[in-house]
Formats: structure tokens, C-alpha cells, sequence
């Protein structure tokens, strides 16, 4: 899938609402390395697994000092419940018309859903990495998200 953001351009800032119903915006991340994790839905069983997988793996993905959020356009009420089931310490964003998911190049063939994207954003706010994949089994690898984060770190 065409992503919209192509590589090494400049990512649009947006803000969305956290589980927690806190405002996150991309532009007062400026000066780290964000990940941004488009899945399609809470409790799904691809993405319950993917999230997880995340969590089992927080340290590694701390110790990058990237940000690391998740974004689907599920409800903030919803991330809520998903984040607290399943013991989640990444913040989960709101994007429930796909606005974001759509800048990014997530749109997914279902409908009002984000497709699974990784987007890799560095300290200068450039993208330098995107990969979306409109068929939801699509799972990104935990060490094929970390060496992003390092390429983004060192670019």
C-alpha cells in the first residue's frame, strides 16, 4: 500500500486523545524518536497479540528512548478498558474518523478501521520509516520495530 507520508519527508503534526482522555500531540514529542502503531481494533485477536508482544518487550523498546503509542480508531473508553485488561504501559491514541491513520497511509480495506502501520518518526520530526499493510494478520516484528527506532536514532 501507498503510504501518504513518504519517507524522509516531514511528518504532519495532529493531536489525538489518549485512554486517559489526555490530548497527545506530535509536535511536543519534537526532539525524541516516535513510533507510532497502527492497528485496526481493541481485543482482536491479531491485535491483542501484537500489543502484548509490545508490552512483553517494554524494556528493550524504553531503553531506545523512543516514544512508543498505539493508534486505532477505537474509543477512548475503549483503549481504556483494552490498556487495563491486558496490563498495556504504552499510551493508546484515539484516531476514531482516520484522519491520522489516513495521513500516514493506514487506511484499511475495512471499513472505519486503521490497517497495521509502523511509522517511525525521528528527533527532527521525519518520517524514516512507514510500512502499512492493508490485510489486518499483517504483525510487525518487535525487532524489526527496534531496528527502526535505532535507524531513526542515528539518522
Amino acid at each position: 500500500m501507498k503510504t501518504s507520508v513518504n519517507v524522509g519527508a516531514a511528518a504532519p503534526d495532529f493531536a489525538l486523545r489518549d485512554q486517559d482522555g489526555e490530548e497527545w500531540r506530535l509536535s511536543a514529542r519534537r526532539g525524541r524518536v516516535v513510533v507510532l502503531l497502527f492497528y485496526p481494533g481493541d481485543e482482536t485477536p491479531v491485535c491483542t497479540r501484537q500489543m502484548c508482544s509490545v508490552r512483553d518487550r517494554w524494556e528493550d523498546y524504553a531503553a531506545t528512548g523512543a516514544e512508543v503509542v498505539g493508534v486505532s480508531t477505537d474509543s477512548v473508553e475503549s483503549h481504556r478498558k483494552f490498556a487495563d485488561r491486558h496490563s498495556l504501559p504504552l499510551r493508546l491514541l484515539s484516531d476514531p474518523d482516520r484522519r491520522v491513520a489516513e495521513m500516514f497511509g493506514a487506511k484499511s480495506w475495512l471499513p472505519g478501521r486503521a490497517a497495521r502501520a509502523v511509522v517511525v518518526i525521528d528527533a527532527e520530526g521525519r518520517v524514516r520509516h512507514n510500512r502499512a499493510a492493508p490485510l489486518s494478520l499483517f504483525r510487525p516484528k518487535d525487532d524489526e520495530v527496534l531496528d527502526a527506532i535505532s535507524e531513526a536514532r542515528r539518522s
